[in-house]
C-alpha cells in the first residue's frame, strides 16, 4: 500500500516530469492529480495551495542546481582563485538554464512561489536558494579582497602606496556586485533559451563556446579582466 510520503513525492514527480515536457503552464493542481492518478482533491492533503506544490516542485529544481555547483567548484579545484570558482558556477549555473528551460523559469517565478513557507519534507525554499547565494557573495568578496591587495602591491612598488585607495575601485557591496552578476549571467542564460541572443549574434543556441564567451563578458564587467 502506497504510504502518505510516497503518494506526496509521486505528486512531486508528475509536477516535475510535467513543467519539464509541458512547461509551466500545465502545472495546474487538476492535470497533476490526474497524472499521478489520484483524485482531483488528493493533493491538497499534502499542499494547502497551489503555490506550496510548486514550491516543492522547484525544490527539486534548486536540489539538481545545486549539486551542479558543487560539481563545478570541486572541478575547478581547492586552489582555484575565486574568478575561477566564479566562472565555473556561472556557467554551471547558464547550462543547466539551457538544459533545464521550464524548470528554470519556474525556480525564479517567485509570484508564484512561496518562499517563506516551511516545507512538510524540508526546509522553506528560501533557506535552499539563499546559501547558494551567499556562496558567490563571498568568493566575489574574496576577489576583491586579493584585487584590492594586489593593487596596493603595485602601488607600493611603484611609489605610491599612499594613492591606492583612490585607484577607482568599486564601491558597492560584495552582495550588491554579486547581485549586479547574477542578474546578467540570469539575463544572458534566459535570452540565449529564447533565443534572442542568438539571433543578434547570428550564431546558433547549440554553440556553446559563444555562451561562454558571453558569460566570460559578464564576469570581466563585474569582476574585472581576468589577470
Amino acid at each position: 500500500m502506497e504510504t502518505e510520503n510516497s503518494l506526496r513525492e509521486r505528486l512531486v514527480d508528475v509536477g516535475v516530469e510535467l513543467v519539464t515536457t509541458e512547461g509551466t503552464a500545465a502545472l495546474g493542481l487538476r492535470e497533476i492529480a490526474r497524472r499521478a492518478g489520484v483524485s482531483h482533491g488528493a493533493p491538497r492533503r499534502y499542499f494547502p495551495t497551489h503555490q506550496a506544490l510548486l514550491s516543492a516542485i522547484a525544490h527539486r529544481g534548486y536540489a539538481d542546481l545545486k549539486e551542479r555547483f558543487a560539481a563545478a567548484d570541486s572541478s575547478a579545484g581547492p586552489a582555484a582563485a575565486p574568478r575561477e570558482r566564479l566562472a565555473a558556477l556561472a556557467t554551471a549555473y547558464v547550462r543547466f538554464a539551457v538544459e533545464n528551460r521550464a524548470m528554470f523559469e519556474l525556480m525564479f517565478r517567485h509570484d508564484l512561489l512561496n518562499s517563506e513557507e516551511q516545507g512538510a519534507d524540508g526546509p522553506r525554499l528560501r533557506d535552499t536558494t539563499l546559501p547558494l547565494f551567499r556562496e558567490m557573495v563571498a568568493l566575489v568578496a574574496e576577489h576583491r579582497g586579493r584585487r584590492a591587495a594586489g593593487a596596493q602591491r603595485a602601488a607600493g612598488s611603484a611609489g605610491g602606496a599612499g594613492k591606492a585607495a583612490d585607484s577607482g575601485g568599486p564601491v558597492d557591496g560584495p552582495a550588491t556586485a554579486t547581485a549586479a552578476l547574477w542578474a546578467n549571467v540570469h539575463g544572458i542564460a534566459q535570452l540565449w533559451t529564447w533565443r534572442s541572443l542568438p539571433l543578434m549574434l547570428g550564431t546558433d543556441p547549440s554553440d556553446t563556446d559563444r555562451l561562454a564567451g558571453l558569460v566570460g563578458a559578464a564576469l570581466d564587467a563585474h569582476l574585472g579582466p581576468a589577470r
